[in-house]
Formats: C-alpha cells, structure tokens, sequence
C-alpha cells in the first residue's frame, strides 16, 4: 500500500470518527460479572460448557474461542482505542486540532465523567463462570488503551489541550498503575513466563511514559532485558512458549509485536533496547530475523497450523516498520507496507493493539 492511499484511508475514516459518539463499558452489563456497572468484565475466552455438567463450573479448550462467552466490554474497549488512534493519526497528518478534541470527547467519557467512567482496575476480567471473578491474567485485555494514552502523548504538544481534562486523564493511567503494581492479579501478570508478562511490561510503560512515571520506565526496562529475553527468546531467536501453543504462529507474531513496542517506548540515546544483546547473545533483532522470513512467506512455517484464525495473518504487524527504521532494513517496510493495514477479523484487532505505527513514530 502506498504511503498516499495510507494516509488517504486514515483520513477517510477519521472523518466517519468524527461522528462517533462515545461508548464505554456503562452501555452494557452481564450477570455473570461480579463487579459493578464501572467495572470492566471479561470471561476467559478458551473456557466453554462441561458437556458432562453443563450447569457446572466451565472446562477448558485452549486456543479455541467460546463465542457465548461476554465480550461487549473488550468490544467497547477496542472500538475507544480505533477512534482515538485513528484521530491521533488523522492529527499528525494535518495538524487539525478537530481531531484531537474529538478524541478527547471519547476520553473524557472513559476517564472522567462520572456517569460512564470505568473505574482504574482489572478486578473482573477474564473471569471462569463456576470457578474465579476474576483473574490476573485477564490484564491483558487493557493492552488496547495503549494507543489512547499514547495519541495523549502526542496532543499534549498542543497548546490548545484542555490542560485539565490532560491532567484529569493522566491521574486515571497513575492510579491503573498503582493498581498493576500492588493488586496481587498484577503482581501474577508480572511474574507470567510467556506473552502475558511481555504485555505487563508493555502496556506500564507505556501508561509510565504518559504519567512520567520514571521508576517504572526503569523497572520495565531491566524486565526487558533481564527477564523477558533470557527466558523467552530461544538462542536461534524463536519463541518457544508461544510455539507449544495452539496458535503458534499468531502468538509469536503478537509477541514480537509486544516485544518491539517495548524497544520503541523504552529506547533513547542512553538505553538501546533495539541494540542490545543479553550476555547469552539473545536480542530483539534476533527475534525479528528469526520470525521474518515466515511473515513475508507463511508457507515457509515450519510448525503446526494456529487451530483457529490461521487464514488471518500476518497483516502489517508493527514490529516490522518499528525495525525498518531502527535497523534502517527497507526489507522490513517493503513487506509491512504490502500486508494488511486495516483488518477487520475481531480475533486479529484484540491481538494488534498498535494499529495506529505513525503515533508511536518520532
């Protein structure tokens, strides 16, 4: 896709979200959640019905989605984060501050406004009917506020911000912060060996950059490269927790992608990550070679099949144009730009949640 008819089809949505009026979690409700109407709630999505006991508590069925199970608020979530995202980008482009108000109006309905706030945790999410409420795991449904804190980075360079409302908002990402760091389910989703805890990381620095956080850039960072590489990177560059999953392909993709995002949030002049390589030789830019010649040829997989979704990817995953330009690699951007830019496929934007590259550009 050339670079002309990107930005033309940002625009042309941008001008369909400028009609779109905000929805948050307020607008549905399930029985099943044990939380309030401000609660974000979401059901684990692998877990369905014991054929053997169906009033009884669910069983599980890895890697294949139960479409019965409550997904309004996840939906509601995404929707917030493709407006904002693509308003964000439909700003950068022009420098049209209509944009901007408009995504702050979707915003303020999530952060602020005390008739449809959601409140600033994750007690209720990825919940098993019959088993938990909630669960640590279920953190990573908020990776899809990323881009919306991360288009406030980028209006906060405005001098026609609402300076409260800014401020008002990022008090909400510091008390989600406070609560990531100090709720024993955040404390689980830190400590998770696979893509789970590639996603903590990811989405605290990105919501640490937006509050200026500094002791969790810091914290994130030595993850990165104490933790997250040495354990989950093999030595040729794979991954293999996520290859001994039932969607082997589609989870390393979302992985590299977390992993990348990471090096984009977190590198400066002082600290590196797309150039850094841990004492056992296992770095990102190794990752991304290992992974890349099946993303520009997927016949060329040498694993099983994802059980589900399969036909759906790759699209522009963001960690080939984030590495295009950190390892100046015109390999890489060819590629991205040929891929899909705006899927539509429900299971692939759950697990892009960086849809929007131009923002998270210097």
């Amino acid at each position: 896709m050339a670079e002309s008819t990107l930005e033309y089809r940002i625009l042309e949505q941008a001008e369909i979200d400028l009609t779109e009026e905000p929805i948050t979690i307020t607008s549905y409700s399930c029985e099943r959640s044990a939380g309030g109407r401000h609660d974000f709630f979401s059901e684990g999505d692998y877990w369905w019905p014991d054929p053997e006991n169906p009033e009884g508590p669910y069983i599980q069925r890895d890697g294949l989605t139960n479409p019965e199970n409550f997904t309004a608020h996840r939906e509601a979530m995404i929707r917030f984060s493709m407006i904002v995202g693509n308003l964000a980008s439909a700003y950068k482009i022009t420098g049209d501050e209509k944009y901007m108000k408009q995504a702050m109006v979707h915003m303020k309905a999530w952060f602020v406004d005390t008739a449809s706030i959601m409140n600033p945790s994750l007690l209720y999410v990825q919940a098993i009917k019959g088993k938990v409420t909630g669960r640590g795991i279920g953190i990573i449904d908020a990776i899809q506020l990323m881009e919306v804190a991360q288009s406030l980075v980028l209006f906060e360079k405005s001098a026609a911000i609402d300076k409260k409302l800014d401020a008002d908002i990022k008090l909400w990402f510091s008390r989600l912060l406070q609560w990531l760091f100090t709720h024993p389910y955040g404390i689980d989703e830190m400590n998770a060996k696979n893509n789970h805890g590639v996603c903590y990381v990811m989405q605290t620095a990105v919501f640490a950059r937006l509050t200026g956080n500094d002791s969790i850039l810091n914290f994130c960072s030595g993850r990165f490269k104490n933790l997250i590489l040495p354990l989950q990177m093999a030595d040729d560059g794979s991954l293999p927790l996520e290859l001994k999953r039932t969607k082997p392909y589609g989870y390393s993709l979302f992985t590299l992608d977390a992993m990348a995002t990471i090096a984009q949030v977190l590198s400066d002049e002082k600290d590196n990550l797309w150039k850094y390589v841990s004492p056992e030789g296992k770095s990102l830019e190794k990752g991304i070679q290992y992974l890349y010649p099946f993303v520009k040829n997927k016949k060329l997989w040498p694993f099983k099949q994802d059980v589900m979704y399969w036909e759906n990817w790759p699209v522009a995953q963001p960690f080939l144009l984030f590495a295009a330009v950190a390892y100046q690699n015109n390999e890489y951007y060819k590629t991205w730009k040929n891929l899909e830019h705006f899927p539509t496929t429900p299971e692939v934007l759950r697990n892009l949640p960086v849809r929007n590259p131009l923002i998270w550009m210097n």
